[in-house]
């Protein structure tokens, strides 16, 4: 099993250090597993996607529009 160093910040870590019965790890090991499930499916959807760079920006932005539009 590999290991990884991570950074958190102070007032997260002085939350976490009276819970040390918790194995914080374990919790970052499902975080991360749970994040690459999504990320398999995201690129199982994309894998026969067509849709380019620029295609995906001129969407979004035309998205952006119409709810800036309804929001007005």
């Amino acid at each position: 099993m590999g290991n990884m160093t991570l950074s958190i910040p102070d007032d997260l870590l002085a939350k976490m250090r009276p819970h040390s019965e918790i194995k914080w790890s374990e919790i970052a090991r499902r975080a991360f597993a749970k994040e690459i499930e999504v990320l398999d499916m995201m690129d199982q959807l994309l894998e026969k996607s067509t849709l380019t760079e620029a295609d995906v920006e001129r969407i979004g932005n035309k998205l952006k529009a119409d709810i800036r539009k309804r929001l007005e």
